[in-house]
C-alpha cells in the first residue's frame, strides 16, 4: 500500500470523481461523506511522506507499466514509453497545498453551494479539478503534465461557469478556458521543441542531455510565459478579476490554488528541466532569467494592489489582490535565480539568495491560507448582504462573528502584521531581497502598507457601522462544514505565524534544496 501512495494521491479523487453520478443517487449526505473522506485520505496520504521525503531527503519514483514501480532508471528515448511520477521534497510541499486547499474549500462548499440536481456535476469537476492539480504536482513528464493542466482547465473552466443563471458566470468560464488554451498552446510548443531535439518527454533525460541551444532557450520562454500566464502574473492577468469574482467563492480558492501549483510548475521547470545538465554542456544566463521574473513579480505587486484600492466590488479586489501578492512569490524566487549561477562560487546564493527563494516559496503557502480564507470570506459577505458592492455592506460585525473575526485574521495576514504568517515569508523576503537591492526590498514594503490600507477600507465598509437589518440578506444560516473550512484555514494562519521556525525546517528549506540541489 505505501509504494503505492504516489499513484493513489492521483487516482483516488479521479475514481471518486466517476462514482459521483452513483452516490448523488443515495442522497447528497452520502456524496459529500464521500467526498471528505475521500480528501482526508489524500491528505493523510501527503502527510505520511513527510517524514522520508522532506525530513530524510528521500526521492520517491513510481513508474507506470513497470514489474517494480519504485524503481526508475532513465528512458530516454527507450520502448515502451512508461508514465513516471517523482515525489520530492519540492512535488511534496506543492501537493500539500493541493490537498489542504481542496478539503477545507469542500468543507465551505457544503452549506454554500446550492444542493439540487446539478450538484453532483459540481462535485464530479470539483474532484477532477483535484486530480489534475496533483497530476501536476508530481508527474516527471512534460506531455502528461500538458494533460494535467489540460483536465485542471477545462474542469476549472466549467466551475467557473457553474452559476449560469448569473448573467457573466459562463463568459467569465468562456474567459478562462480561452486563456488556458491559450497558455496549454504556449507550454505544448515548448514542450514539442524539447521531444523533437531529444525524443523523450522525461524531465530528468532531457535535463541530462540537455545542450542548452538556442532552440532550448526558445522552448524555456515558451513554457515560463504558459506558467505565468496561468499564474495571473502582470501582463497577463486580466482574467484574473472577470474570472474569480463570477466563480463561486469556493472556486476562486481553488483557482488561487491552480495558479499556485503553475508558480510552482515554473519555478520547477527553471531548474530541473532547463538548470545545469549533467552533460556539462552550455548553461542559461541566470542573471538575465532571474531579473525577467524579477520584473513580472514587482509589476504584479504594484500594479495589482492599486488596482484593489479602488475597487467597490469585493470579490474583484480580491482577485487583484491575489495578483499583488503573486508579485511576492516571483520577487523572492527570482531574486534567488538571479544569484543561482554567478561567478563567486555560490557565495551570493548562499548569503542571501537561497533565503529569498525559502521566503518565496513560503509565501507560496502562507498565501494559500489566508488568500483562500479570504476568498471564502468574501462569499459569505456576498450571501449575507446579497450584493458585491462595498457600498451596500454595513454592520456585518453585529450578525456575524465568526466571519468578522477570520476576516480580520486573513486581512492581518496578507498585510503582513505579526503574528499571521503572512509576516514571516514577507520578513524573510524584506531581509534577503534587500541584500540584492534595497529598492526592490522598499517597494515590497510599501505595497504591504496599501494593502493594508485597502482591507482597512473593507472591513470599515462592510464589518463596522450601525446595525443595519434592512441591508441583510439572512439566507441560509452557515453549516458545519462551511464553518470547518473557515476555521482550519484561520487556525493554519495562526500556527504557521507562531510556529514559522517548524515549517520552514521541516517543509520549506527541504523544498528549495529540493529544487536548486544547494544545500
Amino acid at each position: 500500500m505505501t509504494n503505492h501512495i504516489p499513484v493513489l494521491i492521483i487516482t483516488l479523487p479521479l475514481i471518486a470523481a466517476f462514482l459521483q453520478p452513483v452516490t448523488g443517487f443515495a442522497g447528497f449526505k452520502l456524496r459529500n461523506l464521500v467526498i471528505i473522506t475521500i480528501l482526508l485520505v489524500l491528505n493523510g496520504l501527503l502527510f505520511m511522506l513527510v517524514p522520508d521525503v522532506a525530513l530524510q531527503g528521500k526521492t520517491i519514483y513510481y513508474t507506470m507499466g513497470a514489474s517494480d514501480p519504485s524503481q526508475f532508471t532513465q528512458p530516454g528515448i527507450s520502448f515502451p514509453v512508461r508514465i513516471v511520477l517523482k515525489i520530492d521534497s519540492f512535488s511534496l510541499f506543492t501537493g500539500i497545498i493541493v490537498g489542504v486547499v481542496t478539503l477545507t474549500t469542500f468543507l465551505f462548499s457544503t452549506g454554500t453551494v446550492k444542493e439540487d440536481k446539478r450538484k453532483s456535476y459540481f462535485s464530479t469537476l470539483f474532484l477532477l479539478f483535484t486530480a489534475g492539480l496533483m497530476g501536476m504536482s508530481f508527474t516527471n513528464d512534460l506531455f502528461n503534465f500538458f494533460v494535467f493542466l489540460e483536465i485542471s482547465s477545462i474542469s476549472g473552466a466549467a466551475l467557473v461557469a457553474y452559476r449560469t443563471y448569473r448573467k457573466h458566470a459562463p463568459y467569465a468560464g468562456y474567459k478562462y478556458i480561452l486563456i488556458s488554451t491559450i497558455a496549454t498552446t504556449f507550454f505544448l510548443f515548448g514542450v514539442g521543441i524539447c521531444y523533437a531535439q531529444y525524443g523523450s518527454f522525461n524531465i530528468q533525460y532531457i535535463n541530462s542531455v540537455l545542450a542548452h541551444s538556442y532552440l532550448d532557450k526558445v522552448a524555456m520562454l515558451f513554457i515560463i510565459v504558459a506558467m505565468a500566464m496561468k499564474a495571473g502574473s502582470v501582463p497577463m492577468h486580466m482574467w484574473v478579476p472577470d474570472t474569480y469574482a463570477e466563480a463561486p467563492a469556493s472556486i476562486s480558492a481553488m483557482l488561487k490554488a491552480s495558479g499556485m501549483v503553475t508558480l510552482c510548475a515554473m519555478f520547477r521547470f527553471t531548474f530541473s528541466l532547463f538548470g545545469p545538465s549533467s552533460s556539462g554542456a552550455g548553461k542559461i544566463n541566470y542573471e538575465t532569467l532571474g531579473w525577467i521574473v524579477i520584473v513580472l513579480g514587482v509589476l504584479s505587486m504594484f500594479i495589482g494592489v492599486t488596482m484593489a484600492l479602488i475597487q467597490h466590488d469585493v470579490r474583484r479586489l480580491m482577485a487583484f489582490h491575489a495578483v499583488s501578492q503573486t508579485g511576492y512569490m516571483l520577487l523572492g524566487v527570482g531574486v534567488g535565480i538571479a544569484v543561482f549561477a554567478k561567478g563567486d562560487g555560490g557565495a551570493a546564493f548562499k548569503a542571501f539568495g537561497k533565503m529569498a527563494m525559502v521566503g518565496g516559496i513560503f509565501h507560496i503557502m502562507n498565501n494559500a491560507f489566508y488568500k483562500n480564507l479570504l476568498f471564502l470570506t468574501s462569499g459569505v459577505m456576498e450571501r449575507r448582504f446579497g450584493t458585491r458592492n462595498l457600498n451596500g455592506m454595513i454592520g456585518l460585525g453585529h450578525r456575524d462573528t465568526l466571519t468578522t473575526v477570520v476576516f480580520m485574521i486573513g486581512a492581518l495576514a496578507i498585510a503582513g502584521i505579526p503574528p499571521f504568517n503572512g509576516f514571516d515569508s514577507k520578513l524573510l523576503i524584506y531581509e534577503s531581497v534587500y541584500k540584492f537591492s534595497p529598492v526592490l526590498a522598499i517597494i515590497a514594503m510599501f505595497v504591504s502598507v496599501m494593502t493594508l490600507a485597502s482591507f482597512m477600507k473593507v472591513f470599515y465598509s462592510s464589518f463596522m457601522g450601525p446595525r443595519r437589518d434592512d441591508l441583510i440578506v439572512e439566507g441560509a444560516p452557515l453549516t458545519k462544514g462551511t464553518k470547518a473550512g473557515l476555521i482550519i484555514l484561520a487556525a493554519l494562519i495562526i500556527l504557521t505565524g507562531l510556529f514559522p521556525g517548524i515549517i520552514v525546517d521541516g517543509i520549506i528549506e527541504p523544498a528549495v534544496t529540493a529544487l536548486t540541489q544547494i544545500r
